[in-house]
């Protein structure tokens, strides 16, 4: 398993002396850890391109923190591996391993690797779940597998992964998750979508999930947590434990309207009393008004991961929920949108919206609460882009709420960076589907992905301290 140390000021040098824009901001990644050519295809390897960032904190340690990310993104589908990082003073310092996902990292059952997400028990004990491929999703030829790895070091090293599920053409396991359990070490929970096509007119999607009871080391057989039934579909399932134990799942899901055709979508959740051995019937959050993301100047299209929710759950026990909506501007450019509940996800309060400036798109948002009931979330928008079609100037923002998500107010965290240097994901603008933020007693830690001016290195993950 490979290990090293990546120190701000290496990244700096890879940068060629450019710095990241923003007071504090420090480079999480450094140069791809993947030898060349160990995995081939034919679309465009962006090499040293990061993306998709998540982050965990220890929730007995704020110190401790584990960050995992894609590492050399391709344009048609996934990355060359995953990376993950370890931090035991709180972001100053990281230790790099690449876990055995795909082929690049000796895992030849899989060419390539995405969506990874990460997890810290009370013991330290850290978990990364990851979505394995080779080929597309639902393409002739294609398999795909849910793998869990755990580490007992808090993320130095990390053990052989497991296999959760496989899919192939007519199976295609997305977007999984891993929680663990924040009030008892022996508890650990993945969840994903399981897109089965049944024939060319009907599938299904339904939220599977399988846990372990004793810290990651066995796996109980998969069970559903919620179907949504034919031709309907979950997707971006967050699970999040409440400080009595109950736990809390989120998603968006999609249903074909019958007599219309139109696929409606709405941000729904349900929860568990019992630590996932059955679950209620999902409670709806809102309905998802989405409108496409895109370069203002040249319409070109930036992929981010708007129709996944985030969620998050403070100290005493409220659930917060975010979101890409155009609901406030009637449909012309999405905001971020943010609902809560104070009864274990059975009823939500109104959308309200997060983002202060509403005449420009907003995008890619991310959430966290502290113990105190305060809220933040990121997100990123195109207030200070200007006219040249040449660039999309684009800038990373906090907002904190004291008062439950009914104000905001707002910080400055990075940029502008020019999203038009981004990974391509087939036409469209890529730094990933979601992004890193978590929150302890003293501070706010966003970990995100932005563009350099190296063409050699297109992209870098960072991480702050607010």
């Amino acid at each position: 398993m490979k290990s090293r140390i990546v120190t701000t000021a290496a990244v700096v040098l890879l940068l060629g002396g450019q710095a990241a824009a923003g007071q504090g901001v420090r480079a999480v990644s450094g140069p791809t850890p993947f030898a060349v050519g160990c995995a081939t295809g034919s679309a465009t390897l962006y090499r040293n391109a990061e993306v998709q960032p998540y982050l965990a904190v220890n929730p007995r340690n704020p110190r401790h923190l584990v960050g995992t990310y894609q590492e050399d993104r391709w344009s048609d589908v996934a990355a060359q591996g995953v990376v993950a990082v370890a931090s035991f003073d709180g972001g100053l310092s990281w230790r790099q391993s690449t876990p055995r996902m795909s082929r690049c990292t000796g895992n030849t059952a899989f060419d390539r690797a995405t969506d990874s997400w990460a997890s810290i028990a009370p013991d330290g004990t850290a978990y990364l779940s990851t979505l394995s491929m080779s080929g597309a999703a639902l393409t002739p030829g294609s398999v795909n597998g849910v793998h869990v790895t755990r580490s007992a070091d808090g993320g130095v090293t990390w053990s052989d992964p497991v296999l959760l599920a496989t899919g192939d053409e007519n199976l295609f396991n997305d977007l999984p998750s891993v929680t663990a359990d924040p009030t008892d070490a022996r508890l650990v929970y993945v969840v994903w979508t399981a897109i089965r096509v049944i024939d060319p007119e009907h599938s299904v999607g339904p939220t599977l999930m399988r846990r372990s009871t004793d810290g990651g080391l066995t796996w109980q057989p998969a069970t559903a947590v919620y179907d949504p039934g034919i031709n309907a579909q979950t997707t971006a399932n967050r699970l999040v434990v409440l400080p009595n134990g109950t736990l809390v799942n989120a998603f968006a899901r999609y249903k074909e309207d019958p007599g219309t055709h139109e696929i409606l979508v709405d941000i729904a959740a349900t929860s568990s009393v019992d630590h996932g051995v059955t679950w209620s019937a999902p409670a709806k959050v809102a309905d998802q008004r989405l409108a496409p993301t895109t370069d203002p100047e040249t319409q070109a299209k930036v992929r981010d991961g708007g129709q996944l929710p985030q969620l998050a759950v403070d100290g005493r026990g409220t659930v917060y929920l975010t979101w890409q909506d155009s609901r406030f501007t009637n449909g012309l450019r999405n905001g971020i949108a943010v609902a809560r509940s104070t009864d274990a996800g059975r009823t939500w309060s109104a959308p309200t919206v997060v983002n202060r400036d509403l005449s420009t798109q907003a995008f890619s948002s991310a959430v966290a609460a502290q113990r105190d009931g305060t809220v933040f979330v990121t997100y990123s928008d195109f207030r200070n882009n200007t006219a040249d079609p040449a660039t999309l100037l684009t800038d990373i923002w906090l907002a904190t709420s004291i008062d439950g998500g009914s104000t905001w107010f707002e910080r400055h965290v990075a940029g502008p960076f020019d999203m038009a240097l981004a990974p391509r994901a087939n036409s469209s603008y890529y730094l990933g589907d979601y992004h890193g933020l978590v929150a302890t007693g003293r501070a706010v830690i966003p970990f995100f992905p932005m563009t350099t001016a190296n063409s050699q290195n297109p992209t870098d993950i960072f991480v702050t301290s607010l």
